[in-house]
Parts: C-alpha cells; structure tokens; sequence
C-alpha cells in the first residue's frame, strides 16, 4: 500500500504559533489543530505545506523544518509536522475551522489539541522559546 503523507504546519509568527479549531469532520470539530492538508502525487512535504497554508488559511508561508516523529492516522496516511514562518498575509479560517489563535509559549496549553497536535506541543514550545 502507498503512503500518502499529511502535513500540518507550525506557523510561527512574532513569538507565536497560530492554532486551528476544526469545523470538520464532526469526530473533531471544536478541537484545535496545526493547520495543513495532504500531500499531492510528486509533492514535496514542504510544497504540500505552502500550498495548504495558502489554501486554508490565505496566507504565504516557508515551511522550515521538519518536527521530530511520525503518526499514523490510519491505514496509508502519516501525518509530519513541519515548523513554518508566516511571509504574508492575515490567517483567515477558509477551510475545515471555524477559529484561529495565536498562541505564546505560555498559552499551548490553552486549547483543546487533537491528540497528534499535542505529541508536537514539546518540539514547537521550543521553537518559540528560542525566537
């Protein structure tokens, strides 16, 4: 079976990283998220995660560098997290989330993470921590 792998990104803007409440699928709706999609045939995870950002949230954004660990959703798709950096644009929900908010360091913990959202929480808390 092919792997298809899913992205989701970390965008991390003056000291904060943006968090994503869903609207769907109604299994996680009202919990928070990093942002991203699915990687197309030929895709780079770093392609994906632009496009997706662009996509979802209407914003240009440089993926950097790929967080530590692997999850599996289900069968065929592995969800990577990646570090991004906002490059232009105001976060807008267009797609799939009814929410968006920045977050310091001190405030991950303030929402309600998707289970895999919260395995990465350690790794971005020490991106903002070093600026």
């Amino acid at each position: 079976m092919e792997i298809r792998i899913v992205v989701g990104g970390a965008l991390i803007h003056q000291g904060r990283v943006l968090a994503a409440r869903r609207s769907a699928p109604p299994e996680v709706a009202g919990r928070w998220e990093f942002p991203g999609g699915k990687a197309e045939p030929g895709e780079s995870e770093e392609q994906a995660l632009e496009r997706e950002l662009l996509e979802e949230l209407g914003v240009r954004a440089k993926a950097l560098e790929p967080l530590p660990g692997s999850w599996t959703v289900r069968a065929g798709l592995e969800l990577r997290f990646w570090a991004a950096e906002l490059l232009s644009g105001e976060p807008q929900p267009l797609e799939d989330h009814s929410e968006l908010r920045w977050l310091g360091p001190g405030e991950l913990g303030e929402v309600e993470w998707l289970e895999h959202d919260r395995d990465v929480l350690p790794h971005v808390a020490r991106l903002l921590a070093r600026g």
